[in-house]
């Protein structure tokens, strides 16, 4: 064996000090996973020990050595200027013979079996690379669709130069490796024609939230690199693992990106063996995988991570001559694998409405203000001052050493695995990736807020607006034996919240859904050939033109919401409200006027239950319930409870699940549980009935204190007499309670009284609900509040028996 070539397939994690951490990744997979059908493209690898030779040979350690000690590692103002010195003195050297004869001799092995002047990727790999606590991604460089013996030597010299890239000097020092004893390998992989079908990146977490059950998968046209780079905006799919490993339908969530450009081989051009080239337009509005290629990349990804036994940042590429998908590379994921998991988290909310300058993908949970420098490279790195807001059109890794001084990154082109967020992740930055227009619509100079607060969307404000900032510390928090719920209504939260302390969602709501995500009455779809208004039509068009039947739109949208949701707690219950929106509200959707009756009185009128068996929505009803069984039956999130809301009779409620049964979601059936609100007296006054035909209670508490009280809670004439601590609403809720218990029924509360009124709190512990569910800044204080009642709960003698009435008092 040459002691300057190793083949990939002799080559195992522990040659790192050999051949870097990349290409050891590589030949560990290629050895150990082959078995298991992932794909690997052959190649080699040359030492750490051919690098130091090279050196050697050429007279160049003492001369870095002397070029690096001028550097001013105070402001690193020479940065630039002694990585070019180094660089010029690299590629002004030769490559020994005895070298470049075991790269020839090996290249020309790969051509041998591949055919005739193989294609390949020629990529930097440091003996310091790709390790647990420091990636070194992107530092150096990587040259694709490199093609001859010549051109490849000539790729090799190249990427020993790349070790002293001004960010790579940089990067080195910030995290304190030695210059001189980090050793370059290169890695010679066999080209995948990914510049005829599609590539991108995957890691075995969500990079936002570090939630560890979910793959995410990025992806574009062509070739991989404007994905790592961040030039395009990518497609995105989460997969969930638990329910890929039961082997049913696991894709969580699919978002298409614009993928403007795509880069493809340049013909007959070794200088400039790539270039990008516009996406066609119908290409741009199709995924560049399918579903099924979603999930085989999922599954290999989940294996790749059992292997290394560590959350894991993959490369993918399928081949678009023989259709099959390739893993390319593989190195543990940095960022969210370092951290310890916090109990506290700061919440930021902003205190004011803004219109938004600019919407992008939000990387990061906070919300910051600061003036906004415009910059088109790093070459004008002097104009920004610490703490600046840096807008440009995307960012690569020559960007590293000023990305250090900004508090925020807003970008035109990239997604969730590009540098700039990937960056900003690192150094605790706010980032807004994505907006396909900051560079236009932010000037220089302007003060402006950014606002990555509310989930996955980053806001751009013009601006100072303000905010408020609260921390929740969960750390000194013992856990209640009354179960402690959440409220949820946005998916995009949804992984960041399952790390609360909780038993789960209490109350998710379909309203946000439909009208932040979905914005269509879903008569409107199922009723679109017969829709009067033409400019109704034209915007029902726009939104669900990826969708042949319009009704497809809607289930798949609601199913994916609720399933991110559901995935984010599972195994813990989920129950989910059926959608209560008034007459008014549903109006308001799109092709809503249509189908909703004015009423004087929407509050008390065609809402809930009432609606689900009326022939006004009883098919709109059916497209919720095709979405819940998508998501209970096909998708295996059987931890899904479904809940009806305001249901007035028992009769109703039998009408309703009978309703429910003809669209295939049978009560008892795959464990299907389904609640009702208690939210009407006669809910309360029946509860027996009631608990004879669903498994449930959840007490809403505002429109049963409405009722019983007889108050508008819209109202702010009467508003001072709405009071949830009332002895005929506390009367309610304990009969609930109680007879809830005798029926053999849970029941739970959901809303914000508990967190607000210690002594609410105590009330219904003392009465034995089974759960309280929060909203997510009302958590801590709710739980605090249900500590204390439990702990005084536990030291009194027990209750002499009363009346509902005087227990309410």
């Amino acid at each position: 064996m040459s002691p300057y070539v190793i083949p990939f397939k002799d080559i195992t994690l522990q040659h790192i000090p050999e051949v870097g951490g990349k290409n050891a990744s590589l030949g560990e997979m290629l050895r150990n996973l082959s078995a298991d059908r992932i794909s690997v493209p052959d190649g080699f690898a040359t030492t750490a020990q051919a690098y130091q030779e090279f050196l050697t040979e050429n007279k160049l350690e003492d001369e870095i050595k002397k070029l690096l000690s001028s550097l001013d590692t105070q402001n690193f103002t020479n940065l630039q200027e002694t990585g070019a010195k180094i660089r010029q003195l690299i590629l002004q050297s030769r490559i020994p013979e005895s070298i470049a004869g075991a790269i020839r001799g090996a290249y020309q092995e790969m051509c041998r079996e591949y055919g005739n002047t193989v294609q390949v990727a020629v990529r930097s790999s440091a003996t310091a690379e790709d390790l647990p606590d420091a990636s070194f991604a992107g530092q150096h460089e990587s040259y694709l669709n490199i093609a001859g013996e010549e051109q490849v030597l000539k790729a090799c010299l190249r990427c020993y130069a790349s070790l002293f890239t001004g960010r790579a000097i940089k990067y080195r020092h910030d995290h304190g490796f030695e210059h001189m004893k980090v050793y370059l390998s290169v890695g010679v992989q066999k080209m995948v024609r990914s510049d005829l079908a599609s590539a991108g990146v995957c890691f075995t977490l969500d990079p936002e939230s570090g939630f560890d059950k979910v793959v995410f998968i990025t992806g574009s046209w062509g070739l991989g690199e404007n994905v790592v780079q961040g030039a395009v905006n990518s497609d995105e799919f989460y997969v969930f693992k638990p329910t890929l490993r039961q082997g049913q339908k696991a894709i969580l969530n699919k978002k298409m990106g614009s993928k403007a450009l795509t880069m493809v081989y340049a013909e007959n051009n070794p200088d400039q063996p790539t270039i990008n080239i516009v996406t066609p337009a119908e290409k741009q509005e199709l995924y560049v995988l399918t579903d099924s290629e979603i999930t085989k990349v999922a599954e290999w990804a989940v294996r790749i991570e059992e292997h290394y036994g560590k959350p894991m940042d993959i490369e993918w590429a399928k081949d678009g001559e023989s259709g099959e998908l390739f893993i390319v590379q593989a190195r543990p994921e940095t960022i969210h694998s370092q951290k310890t998991r916090q109990l506290s988290r700061k919440i930021f909310t902003l205190e004011e409405a803004g219109t938004p300058l600019t919407i992008g993908k939000a990387i990061g949970h906070r919300i910051i203000s600061g003036i906004a420098r415009s910059l088109n490279s790093p070459n004008e790195a002097s104009q920004l001052q610490p703490g600046e807001i840096l807008v440009t059109d995307i960012t690569n890794p020559d960007w590293d050493p000023i990305l250090k001084k900004v508090s925020a990154v807003i970008t035109n082109k990239g997604g969730r695995t590009s540098h700039a967020a990937i960056v900003a992740r690192e150094m605790g930055a706010l980032a807004v990736v994505g907006t396909g227009n900051a560079t236009e619509v932010i000037e220089n100079g302007q003060e402006i807020t950014v606002s990555c607060a509310d989930g996955q969307n980053g806001l751009v404000y013009d601006g100072k607006l303000n905010w408020k900032e609260e921390e929740l510390d969960f750390g000194h928090l013992g856990k209640p034996e009354t179960h402690t719920m959440l409220i949820v209504g946005d998916p995009d939260q949804a992984f960041e919240l399952s790390f609360y302390p909780n038993d789960g969602v209490g109350l998710m709501r379909l309203e946000f859904i439909i009208n932040n995500s979905i914005q269509i009455h879903p008569m409107a779809l199922v009723r679109y050939d017969s829709l009067k208004d033409a400019s109704v039509k034209a915007k029902i068009d726009a939104l669900t033109h990826h969708h042949e039947n319009k009704e497809d739109y809607f289930v798949e949208k609601l199913a994916q919401s609720v399933a991110t949701i559901a995935a984010a707690f599972y195994p813990k219950d989920v129950i989910v409200r059926m959608s209560d929106f008034k007459t008014n509200e549903y109006a308001n959707l799109i092709g809503g006027q249509e189908f909703e009756p004015k009423e004087e009185n929407p509050m008390l009128g065609f809402r809930g239950a009432s609606r689900y068996y009326n022939p006004r929505y009883q098919e709109g009803f059916g497209l919720e319930c095709k979405a819940m069984k998508t998501v209970r039956d096909e998708m295996g999130l059987t931890n899904v409870k479904l809940m009806i809301p305001f249901c007035r009779t028992v009769e109703e409620g039998q009408k309703v699940l009978q309703q429910m049964q003809e669209y295939g979601l049978q009560r008892g059936a795959n464990g299907l549980e389904v609640y009702v609100m208690a939210e009407i007296p006669s809910n309360v006054l029946l509860a027996k009935e009631f608990a004879g035909i669903f498994d449930g209670f959840s007490i809403g508490s505002n429109d049963l204190t409405q009722l019983t009280l007889g108050i508008d809670r819209d109202s702010s004439t009467v508003s001072e007499l709405f009071d949830e601590q009332n002895a005929a609403v506390k009367a309610m809720i304990s009969t609930i309670i109680r007879e809830a218990h005798k029926a053999g029924a849970k029941v739970g509360l959901c809303g914000q009284a508990p967190s607000d009124f210690p002594q609410f709190a105590k009330f219904l512990v003392q009465q034995g609900i089974d759960s309280i569910s929060f909203n997510p800044d009302a958590l801590l204080q709710g739980v605090e509040n249900i500590l204390a009642a439990e702990s005084e709960k536990g030291s009194e003698s027990k209750p002499v028996q009363s009346t509902p009435v005087e227990e309410a008092r």
